[in-house]
């Protein structure tokens, strides 16, 4: 929907029409997209569409361009995508089974048989909108690596030009390097797989980025199905951390909307012009599957800290094209 602020146009918030969650936002070629998951029961949340746009307010909807048929291995709760350009070819990381930890105090035995496995998938396509087809054939992550489990994963390069995947759930996150095709982990010097990087608070959602030669890590706290669903961050000199909470992005407003959270960050390209892409729960609803995508500035204070966001229903802005 669109809104409109003394004559100026904005995107109106939602973005486009649909349940749609988690939104990992790109810019690939010369367009703006967004890649959400699908927000339905897990049974039923078996693809995604993506989203496309020229000016932030604008969107084309893009059926289905991932889904199971393409990735046998996935039986439901497809979820969290991640969005990677390299080398001319488009890698699509997703979460996938929610699959349970036998240690884990949630674990029910007769879950065992059903979904125990799964994780953190890729595919991979010529077009950002695809289709995107299985890469590996097996998820690239599927054990729980110091309690976290393999899910919500973001790709970030680091200054060096290696490629980290910080990912999990269950209040704990690890961050792992990519080796250089993405078919596998590169181990650490000690022989370890993953590192732990978990900050205080931390529940899912994991979010990194670099401004001013700072890296800025952020997360999602609180339960996703009610009104404690927030965004947090830190900041640290080096993807490793150590990352201590400094405060909180994005919370509920009971006159918008309630759990905003399991956010991503866009950045205009040549500008110090910033966005947070949400989703949340309209205020009148209770279903937990009910969430759509927004997106607000993000802005950030002298000192490099973000100002708290105010979520609005306007949205923003129309932005020239790339």
């Amino acid at each position: 929907m669109l809104g409109c602020s003394r004559g100026i146009v904005k995107s109106g918030n939602p973005l486009f029409k649909g349940n749609y969650a988690d939104p990992e936002v790109a810019v690939l070629g010369k367009q703006y997209w967004i890649f959400p998951t699908t927000s339905v029961d897990y049974k039923d949340g078996v693809y995604f569409d993506a989203f496309s746009s020229k000016d932030l307010v604008n969107w084309k909807k893009h059926e289905r361009v991932l889904d199971s048929s393409m990735v046998k291995w996935v039986r439901k709760a497809l979820w969290a995508p991640a969005m990677l350009e390299k080398d001319g070819k488009f890698y699509f990381f997703f979460s996938a089974n929610d699959i349970q930890c036998p240690t884990s105090p949630w674990w029910k035995p007769q879950l065992i048989n059903e979904n125990q496995y799964g994780g953190i998938g890729v595919a991979v396509a010529t077009k950002p909108e695809g289709p995107y087809k299985d890469y590996l054939g097996k998820p690239l992550i599927s054990e729980f690596y110091n309690n976290a489990q393999p899910i919500d994963q973001f790709i970030f390069k680091e200054k060096s030009g290696k490629y980290y995947m910080i990912y999990g759930g269950w209040k704990h996150c690890n961050i792992a390097q990519l080796n250089n095709d993405f078919t596998g982990l590169v181990p650490y010097q000690d022989g370890s797989m993953v590192k732990e990087i978990t900050p205080q608070g931390y529940v899912e959602g994991s979010v990194m980025f670099y401004r001013n030669n700072k890296v800025y890590f952020m997360w999602s706290e609180g339960d996703w199905t009610n009104s404690t669903y927030r965004v947090a961050y830190s900041i640290a000199d080096s993807p490793f951390g150590p990352f201590k909470r400094i405060g909180t992005v994005i919370q509920q407003d009971s006159t918008i909307a309630t759990g905003a959270g399991h956010n991503s960050v866009l950045n205009i390209p040549g500008t110090d012009d910033w966005y947070i892409v949400y989703h949340r729960r309209p205020a009148s609803s209770t279903d937990r599957n009910n969430r759509v995508t927004c997106m607000d500035h993000l802005y950030f204070n002298e000192d490099g800290t973000i100002k708290p966001v105010k979520m609005t229903v306007e949205g923003v802005e129309k932005i020239k094209k790339l």
